[in-house]
């Protein structure tokens, strides 16, 4: 079993991680599906989806519930039925789920030079040019691209604009925390994130502000 992290983020909040190591059969033995996922596994053609999706699963059952507790709604946001929040996210060899009974969102990326190239369209790039090197620009941009992709998950709502409509407040690789406010449509919204690095990887979640 490869659960690589748990945080307990509060009293009803927890994160759960899981590296892949493990064969999709392994991780498919004794796991049940409802006929939506069923369909859902079926029709992916990748080989490390499949098994980040089977891994989830074990996930759900390290902090209790099984895949007949979990449905999506129409937008695909995925909800628990005893009334909880969760969030899910899947990058390479690493998968996610955090739950809570407040709305939340997690993300986790990978490091990557990819980030240098597509940061333009995602955030104002002169806000990262002082950053000594391409290696803290990357690990610092992936880290406001998760902020921005949790938040988006948290919020769920159609024509929201990383860009335009998403602002990350500059923090410290140190803090392992910042916010974001959000304002779309006469709408504000302000958030509490958290963020952890680990192998090349950066994982990110987000809760609504305690304090606003």
């Amino acid at each position: 079993m490869a659960l690589y992290k748990t945080i307990t983020v509060d009293a009803t909040t927890k994160v759960y991680i899981w590296k892949l190591e493990e064969s999709f059969d392994w991780l498919a033995d004794g796991i049940a599906l409802t006929p939506h996922c069923k369909a859902r596994l079926n029709g992916m053609k990748s080989e490390i989806h499949k098994r980040g999706f089977m891994s989830i699963r074990h996930l759900l059952a390290v902090a209790g519930y099984t895949d007949f507790d979990l449905y999506y709604d129409e937008l695909g946001k995925p909800h628990l039925k005893d009334g909880k929040c969760i969030s899910i996210t899947h990058s390479f060899n690493f998968t996610g789920i955090i739950i809570s009974d407040k709305p939340v969102g997690i993300d986790i990326e990978k490091q990557r030079d990819k980030i240098l190239k597509i940061a333009h369209k995602f955030t104002p790039v002169q806000e990262y040019q002082t950053l000594a090197n391409d290696e803290a620009r990357i690990r610092k941009l992936t880290i406001v691209w998760g902020a921005k992709e949790s938040i988006y998950k948290l919020l769920n709502i159609p024509g929201l604009s990383f860009l335009q409509h998403i602002d990350v407040s500059d923090f410290n690789f140190s803090a392992l925390e910042t916010t974001v406010c959000t304002t779309y449509q006469g709408e504000v919204v302000y958030c509490d994130v958290k963020f952890l690095e680990f192998e090349d990887f950066t994982c990110v979640y987000t809760l609504p502000k305690s304090d606003v």
